[in-house]
């Protein structure tokens, strides 16, 4: 299933789950997810698969480069 959906931010920085990502991800109750930053946008799934889904995107090597692409802003480098 792919869908493009827009979600509102509060204040504090905190975004909903939808309803049916929770269910199928087993969140019900909530729980952790992974976060990529990938600079130009952030994407959300399911905890473990964040860092397995970066390493079949790119090399280490190509991921590395792109972090130190970053420079030293501390928000944005932070893998």
């Amino acid at each position: 299933m792919v869908a493009v959906s827009e979600f509102l931010v509060s204040s504090s920085g905190q975004m909903s789950l939808p309803a049916e990502a929770r269910r199928r991800w087993n969140l019900k109750g909530g729980g952790p997810v992974d976060v990529l930053d990938l600079g130009f946008g952030v994407l959300t799934v399911p905890r473990g698969e964040g860092r397995r889904l970066l390493g079949d995107l790119l090399s280490r090597d190509d991921h590395a480069a792109f972090v130190r692409s970053l420079g030293d802003d501390p928000d944005l480098a932070t893998s």
